[in-house]
């Protein structure tokens, strides 16, 4: 007699639990009289959006960018630079985030797809600092030192300059982007996608482009990662050419290592250990990376399943363990029958 599987799984509980959390948290937080904590979870909310976001480069097509924090900068100048001008009509922003990171993300993937491994990588990381120049460059919006959103985004009336819109607008932005990565992991588009990451010329094989998809799926992750930066801009009314550093992209790739690469919920989960933890380790300590790099380490030598993987080999020990005594009875009615 098999063991029925159990519908409840804790790797899905998990994140699920952690997005309920995060639902309640700004009553919570207004009740104890503590807004902070609303601005500091809605920061750590942003940039779960630009992890999930490479994830979809990354875990789904295997393509390891450094360059991501292009994506993420120009969707922040997206605000700041019609906000200069008195524009605070949250659809402009919107239209030039999405139009911007789009037109880029298809120029410079269209780039780098004609590279693979380290060449890929090095090519990524120079069109990040391309653009990190070019904006340090323009003096007329701050240059080095950034800029002052004075003109935050503005939908139906709400104001993302406020905290607790901007907390909600983020908020429901991950919830669905997270509901879409789920979708599209067993969508053909998504198959397709995996197929590629694995081996790219057995897809091309059976007739899909395989240079095509990946393209698509570089340019939605650099649409998404770019709305991610738009949100951080109102967040912090401020927009700085360091959003463009390598160092972002390098933090979103750890947040998804952390997390999990190629899985649903890994770039949740994985953000907010990163940051969560980055801020509890500060209290003890001025020195907080000699602590959290060797923890950065031990995840990746465990593998590259991260935090999901650790939950589901959570999940499959307790599996053995409900097996294990219904397999007795089972071995013991057999020789009972046997004696019989």
């Amino acid at each position: 007699m098999q063991a029925k599987p159990s519908p409840f799984r804790i790797s899905v509980a998990v994140p699920l639990l952690l997005l309920a959390v995060l639902v309640l948290l700004p009553f919570v937080a207004h009740a104890l009289e503590q807004p902070f904590y609303v601005t500091f979870v809605a920061r750590i909310i942003v940039y779960a959006i630009a992890a999930t976001a490479l994830n979809l480069a990354l875990g789904y097509g295997g393509m390891v960018s450094l360059g991501h924090a292009l994506f993420f900068g120009l969707g922040a100048y997206s605000v700041a630079i019609p906000a200069f001008y008195g524009i605070d009509s949250g659809w402009v922003h919107l239209a030039v985030c999405v139009a911007t990171c789009g037109l880029v993300g298809l120029a410079t993937g269209a780039i780098n797809l004609r590279t693979t491994g380290i060449a890929f990588i090095m090519i990524t990381l120079a069109f990040a600092q391309m653009g990190y120049f070019v904006f340090v460059s323009l003096k007329h919006y701050g240059g080095d030192d950034g800029t002052t959103i004075l003109a935050t985004s503005k939908f139906f009336g709400l104001d993302l300059g406020q905290p607790d819109t901007v907390y909600g607008f983020a908020l429901a932005v991950l919830a669905l982007l997270t509901w879409w990565m789920a979708r599209l992991r067993v969508a053909p588009f998504g198959m397709v996608l995996r197929g590629a990451k694995r081996n790219a010329r057995r897809v091309n094989a059976i007739g899909l482009p395989a240079r095509q998809y990946l393209l698509s799926a570089y340019v939605l992750s650099a649409i998404l990662c770019g709305i991610a930066g738009m949100l951080l801009a109102n967040l912090n009314a401020f927009a700085s050419p360091s959003s463009l550093s390598w160092m972002v992209s390098g933090e979103l790739i750890v947040m998804v290592v952390l997390g999990g690469i190629g899985t649903v919920y890994g770039a949740l989960l994985g953000t907010f250990a990163l940051l969560g933890l980055e801020e509890v380790i500060k209290l003890f300590t001025e020195h907080w990376m000699a602590v959290f790099g060797p923890i950065i380490v031990l995840v990746a030598l465990l593998g590259k399943a991260g935090m999901v993987g650790f939950l589901e080999g959570i999940e499959a020990r307790l599996a053995q363990r409900r097996s294990r005594p219904r397999g007795r009875v089972a071995m013991a009615q057999s020789k009972a029958e046997g004696q019989s």
